[in-house]
C-alpha cells in the first residue's frame, strides 16, 4: 500500500531557464539531476531545447530519440511513452529531437497553447523531481515550461550583461504568474562560470546578491575545464571527474536545493 501511494505522488517540477544562451542551463540541468539521483531522488530530465544537448550530455544516443519531447508536447503520446532510462541509477530522460524546433510554429495553433506541457504532466508519477532544460529564448517552449512547472531555477553567468538579460526573464515570470500559473516561484538563482581570478566575477556576484537577495544560492559554480570537457564524453561532470571543483560545486548546489525544498514543504 505504501509503495503504491508513493508512486502516485506528483514530482516537484523545476524549469531551468534563462533566455540568454551560454549561461550554463544545460550543464546545470544534467549535473544537478545527477547529484539529486546520487542521493536517491528519482529524477527525470525533460530536454525541451531543440539542440538536444541535455540528451547528449546524459548519453542518450540519436537512435533512442524517435519518441521525444516534441511528441509529448503535441499530445501524440503520453509523457511516460517518451521516458528513456539513462545509465545513471535513478535518472531518466525525455530526449529532445530536431522536430522540436517546429513546435514553436505548431503550438500557437492549439487551443490554450500555453498549457500543452501542463496537460502532459497530468498523472505523472514515479519521480521525485523533474528538471526541464529550456531553450535560450522566451518563446512558446519556455512559456510552456514555466506554465507547467512549480518553480524556476535561473543560471546566471558572472559577466557584465548578466543582470540586464535576466530582467526580461523576471518580467516574463511575472506575466506567467499573473495569467497562467499563479503558484510559479523562483526556486533560486545560481551563479555560473565564476572566475575567482577575475574581479568582474566578484562584482557581478555582489550586484546579483544585492538585487535578488536570498533568492541567490550560496553555492557558486566555478569556471572549470572538466565541466566543459564532460559533455563530449556523454557524461555529467560528476561521473567524468567527481573530484574536480565543478563536481563538488554541483553536489553543494543539490544539497542547497533540497534544503530549500524541505523548508518549503515544512
Amino acid at each position: 500500500m505504501t509503495d503504491q501511494a508513493t508512486l502516485l505522488i506528483r514530482p516537484r517540477i523545476i524549469a531551468i531557464a534563462n533566455q540568454k544562451g551560454g549561461v550554463g542551463k544545460t550543464t546545470t540541468t544534467i549535473n544537478l539531476a545527477t547529484a539529486l539521483a546520487a542521493v536517491g531522488k528519482k529524477t527525470l530530465v525533460l530536454d525541451l531545447d531543440p539542440q538536444g544537448n541535455a540528451s547528449t550530455g546524459l548519453g542518450i544516443d540519436q537512435s533512442m530519440r524517435a519518441r521525444n519531447a516534441y511528441h509529448v508536447l503535441l499530445g501524440d503520446i503520453e509523457l511516460s511513452g517518451a521516458v528513456q532510462k539513462s545509465t545513471i541509477p535513478n535518472l531518466s530522460v525525455i530526449p529532445s529531437g530536431p522536430d522540436l524546433a517546429g513546435a514553436e510554429i505548431e503550438i500557437p495553433e492549439f487551443d490554450r497553447p500555453q498549457f500543452c506541457l501542463q496537460e502532459a504532466f497530468k498523472g505523472i508519477s514515479g519521480f521525485d523531481y523533474v528538471l526541464i532544460d529550456c531553450p535560450p529564448a522566451l518563446g512558446m517552449l519556455t512559456i510552456n515550461a514555466l506554465v507547467g512547472a512549480d518553480a524556476i531555477m535561473v543560471p546566471l553567468q558572472c559577466e557584465f550583461f548578466a543582470l540586464e538579460g535576466v530582467t526580461a526573464l523576471v518580467k516574463t515570470i511575472e506575466r506567467v504568474k499573473k495569467n497562467f500559473n499563479p503558484l510559479l516561484d523562483i526556486q533560486g538563482i545560481v551563479l555560473t562560470m565564476f572566475d575567482k581570478r577575475n574581479n568582474l566575477s566578484d562584482m557581478v556576484a555582489s550586484d546579483v546578491r544585492d538585487f535578488f537577495g536570498d533568492k541567490v544560492y550560496e553555492t557558486v559554480i566555478p569556471r572549470n575545464v572538466r565541466v566543459s570537457e564532460a559533455p563530449s564524453f556523454g557524461k555529467p561532470v560528476l561521473l567524468y571527474d567527481h573530484k574536480c571543483a565543478g563536481s563538488k560545486a554541483y553536489l553543494h548546489l543539490a544539497s542547497e536545493v533540497l534544503k530549500r525544498e524541505n523548508r518549503k514543504a515544512a
